[in-house]
């Protein structure tokens, strides 16, 4: 498999929430009884957005199919629930309202300079040849029918489109040229609805048997193809959404078919696993490192998949956030909040130091790990005003806008508007504990390493940086990229209106309170996974497919075992998992015909 393939050993060692060496390896794949009779003609493993997609789809082909979660009912749709629900596309009509001129050849080039594709990208052995494949389909996709498809189902869309992962770099380097990142209206929720909704009628049709606490521990083999699953009963749990569940035992099952598709996620909430995949190009992993993603979200099936002959590529490409801030009112251990900010917030390492770029915040997320992971220290700090957070601030998650999740347009253009605290950021600035609010500078610098407990940031080198860069916004010749970055967005209108704060000095009194936050790593996603061919198949080391295996979704990279390389887009998860899902189950539905 390679050295950047996962072992097989480096799964085990740290699978989520098990003794992992005796129950992994307790279940490899299990050659069935000749006799076994077809529970359903296909089962899918996870009940995630990627999951539902897949069935309704399968649905929709006339099949009949077991859909399994370890999780109880009210986690249907997994992660996507939380999400902010931004989808990427390419030239809409949201971005035509706004003069925003976007091709899908600018979108390639975009794409592929973030990606970065190298590893054997010609090569049918290579890790990367599948997943640049899928990002050509995807892109194809972005631009053609996903927002006409989504559409006919009812979703419909903020009309600001948002400029996320702007790279701030060389025209060929990593980043989005143009805003591309648009708000679902009911976020998260308001993307897997329609598919749960089509789930749920078909179950009560009889097409479709919903199983949950069902938690596989093995694929069923027969002849060298996949042929259903086993694992345990866990007991019932009113554990609510997102919050740990039981995994005491109360029994085993035993579900045959003629295909599995795996649809479980990725690895964000197993930090030990993804500590062991931590790649060395980012440096040390940090020491403390909060959850984007609920524990159930622990890697399992793709120990499960790799025992049974899937190949895993890519597993060192990770995504999780440089601006998390720690959850005041967590749903699941270590919860932590992103902060999607605009440009104008100064960003510094743990001991102060201004970063260079791509340190400024919306320009490259992977780009500015690799500088936090320089520095030695596992958190930085952002330095903004009450003015900029007023503007500039998003909370990622669809419980952090009510507005946008009840998808009441008004009240949420409103409150972007309007310039002042929205509550959910008013709730974290009062009850944070990375938040640090003061009228002056050297009380600041007072709270800052009262918070961490070291004397790391010092007063007169923070005060000189902020000042030589407040000179700069009286220069209309600036040499301060991220003063141009400012000025840069405010040329975008969407922005303007509701993103960026207007060009001011960090120091004005006008613009205070100070406002010092310590940004940790949140884990968010996995970029690698099983290996999948253009229809969802899951390959093996040889390249050749598994008969009666699929996968979707972010177990399988979001495609190929890695749709993104390197680097995302953003608004990109989301549509990794509908459109892996689509493929994957108009394929299998076709093969089962």
């Amino acid at each position: 498999m390679g050295d950047n393939s996962l072992s097989r050993r480096s799964v085990l060692a740290a699978s989520g929430g098990i003794a992992a060496g005796t129950a992994l390896g307790a279940f490899g794949p299990r050659p069935a009884s000749a006799a076994a009779q077809a529970d359903a003609d296909v089962i899918v493993v996870g009940a995630g957005l990627a999951g539902l997609v897949a069935t309704s789809e399968l649905v929709a082909a006339g099949r009949r199919v077991l859909l399994l979660d370890q999780e109880p009912e009210a986690s249907l749709g997994g992660q996507a629930f939380w999400s902010l629900g931004g989808l990427f596309l390419i030239n809409s009509p949201e971005q035509r309202l706004a003069g925003i001129r976007d091709s899908i050849d600018l979108a390639r080039n975009d794409w592929f300079s973030t990606a970065g594709f190298d590893r054997g990208v010609d090569d049918p052995l290579g890790q990367d040849y599948w997943g640049s494949r899928w990002a050509e389909a995807y892109l194809q996709f972005a631009a053609g029918e996903k927002r006409s498809w989504l559409a006919s189902l009812g979703l419909t869309w903020v009309p600001i489109v948002g400029w996320a992962e702007r790279g701030g770099q060389l025209a060929d380097g990593p980043g989005n040229s143009v805003p591309r990142f648009h708000l679902t209206l009911g976020t998260g929720p308001g993307v897997m609805e329609p598919f749960e909704k089509k789930v749920r009628a078909a179950a009560a049709d009889g097409k479709v048997t919903l199983k949950f606490r069902h938690q596989v521990d093995g694929l069923i083999t027969t002849n060298g193809a996949v042929t259903g699953v086993q694992g345990s009963l866990l007991e019932a749990s009113s554990a609510a959404r997102g919050t740990p569940s039981s995994r005491v035992k109360v029994g085993e099952f035993e579900l045959h078919a003629p295909m599995v598709i795996v649809t479980s996620g990725g690895i964000g909430g197993n930090l030990d696993l993804v500590r062991a995949n931590w790649p060395a190009r980012l440096g040390t992993p940090p020491a403390r490192l909060i959850t984007g993603v609920p524990a159930h979200v622990d890697g399992r099936m793709l120990a499960i998949s790799n025992r049974a002959g899937a190949r895993i590529v890519n597993p060192d490409r990770m995504w999780h956030y440089t601006e998390g801030m720690v959850n005041h009112s967590p749903i699941w251990p270590g919860h932590g909040i992103r902060v999607l900010a605009a440009p104008s917030s100064m960003w510094f390492d743990a001991t102060g130091r201004r970063f260079a770029n791509p340190g400024v915040p919306s320009y490259d997320t992977l780009g500015t790990l690799e500088l936090i992971g320089q520095s030695g220290h596992g958190y930085s700090w952002f330095v903004l005003n009450k003015k900029i957070i007023d503007k500039e601030f998003v909370l990622s998650g669809s419980e952090q806008n009510p507005e946008l999740t009840r998808k009441d347009l008004v009240a949420y253009l409103a409150m972007r508007l309007l310039n002042s605290t929205p509550p959910p950021v008013k709730a974290f600035m009062d009850k944070g504990e990375d938040f640090v609010i003061a009228n002056t500078l050297p009380e600041l610098v007072i709270g800052m390493n009262q918070l961490t407990g070291t004397n790391l940031i010092n007063y007169d080198q923070l005060r000189r940086q902020i000042v030589v860069r407040d000179q700069q916004v009286d220069n209309p010749f600036t040499k301060d990229s991220q003063v141009m970055g400012i000025r840069n967005s405010l040329a975008y209108s969407g922005d303007s209106l509701a993103r960026t704060a207007p060009l001011h000095k960090l120091l004005d009194p006008s613009a205070g309170p100070l406002i010092a936050i310590r940004m940790n790593v949140l884990t968010r996603k996995t970029l690698g996974g099983l290996q999948t061919d253009l229809s969802g198949r899951v390959l093996n080391a040889s390249g050749q497919p598994i008969p009666g295996l699929y996968a979707a979704g972010e177990v399988a990279g979001f495609g190929g075992g890695g749709v993104h390389g390197y680097r995302a887009l953003e608004g990109t998860f989301l549509g990794g998992c509908l459109f892996t899902g689509r493929q994957t189950g108009r394929a299998a539905a076709a093969e089962s015909a």
